[in-house]
């Protein structure tokens, strides 16, 4: 019993940074994604075989261009009996209208046979419609991806012929975290790195944001458009100057602990590791800005954090600095 008393009083050797205000940059980075101003993927309206397709490869197409046709021979052939049933209903209705004029039948008889006209009338009008959901047709002036598929397959609704894509003016979606919201506002302009520095950073300007905040990451979506060519999908830095610097408690990366529903840092009281729950701000490189939970001069556990416990003794081996600590 002796030896387990012994071993739960050993002290934990850890190093600290004494926490204290410094100035830090206000740049706020984010990660983004290029998309095209219009994107669809272009899938037949109706089940059968290809006919006619005609998918030039990474070529800009006009709205309404005929991308790809499917057998509608059957409809064809019910269009046409359709037509010829429409032509006699209407013969025999005017037939009938004149009779009617003389009192040579009753009105019953002359309205079953108008009835019958428009009822081969919307026939054709359906028919038609399937007929021309045979058709696809690029729904914008567009840039045409790859043809996924061959003349003479069958296809079904779910089948993918190609994609299209308007890259002549481009967007970019990114996310910040909602205590930014107030820096976010319609004709805001933001610097893009969309080649990982390799160029001079690219403009954007936000035109939009989602009304809601993730309730998973209580991030804010915001939408912009790119002053620039890239390709979509592409990954790209999003930067955003929230003004001036300001003098924050800044803290190694490596020494916060998430939490299921919180962070928190180990911090040293009276010899012993106390957990506090903190509230993180602004990231720059390998260090944290702490918005709340962490005062001026408390000695903040960043070494041997894993060994510690709630109320744990602890011993300092050394001070460090942040700076130290998170090159």
């Amino acid at each position: 019993m002796e030896v387990k008393q012994n071993a739960g009083s050993q002290k934990v050797m850890v190093d600290v940074i004494v926490a204290k205000t410094q100035k830090i940059s206000n740049i706020i980075e984010a990660n983004g994604t290029v998309l095209a101003n219009e994107y669809a993927e272009l899938h037949p309206e109706v089940n059968g075989r290809l006919v006619f397709l005609d998918v030039p490869e990474g070529t800009v197409v006009k709205k309404g261009t005929v991308i790809a046709k499917i057998n509608d021979a059957d409809l064809q052939a019910q269009l046409s009996k359709t037509k010829v049933q429409l032509n006699l209903a209407e013969l025999t209705e005017q037939r009938y209208k004149k009779l009617l004029n003389i009192n040579g039948i009753n009105q019953n008889d002359y309205d079953i046979a108008l009835n019958q006209v428009n009822s081969f009338k919307a026939d054709l009008a359906y028919t038609q419609t399937l007929i021309d959901k045979t058709v696809l047709k690029a729904p914008f002036d567009g840039l045409l991806g790859l043809r996924l598929i061959s003349q003479g397959s069958f296809v079904t609704t779910a089948t993918v012929l190609t994609s299209i894509q308007q890259v002549s003016k481009l967007k970019i979606d990114f996310t910040l975290p909602e205590n930014y919201s107030n820096l976010i506002r319609k004709g805001r302009t933001v610097e893009v790195d969309i080649d990982g520095g390799k160029s001079a950073r690219k403009k954007a300007t936000i035109f939009a944001t989602e009304p809601m905040v993730n309730t998973a990451t209580r991030n804010l979506k915001v939408r912009a458009y790119l002053n620039a060519t890239a390709n979509p999908g592409a990954f790209v830095k999003i930067y955003l100057d929230a003004g001036e610097n300001s003098k924050s408690i800044m803290v190694p990366s490596s020494s916060i602990m998430p939490e299921a529903k919180s962070k928190r840092l180990a911090v040293v009281k009276n010899g012993k590791s106390v957990f506090v729950d903190v509230e993180t701000g602004v990231r720059t490189v390998g260090a944290v800005e702490i918005l709340s939970g962490i005062n001026v001069g408390d000695s903040i556990i960043v070494t041997g954090i894993l060994f510690t416990r709630q109320n744990g003794l602890i011993k300092i081996r050394s001070v460090k600095n942040i700076e130290d600590l998170i090159r």
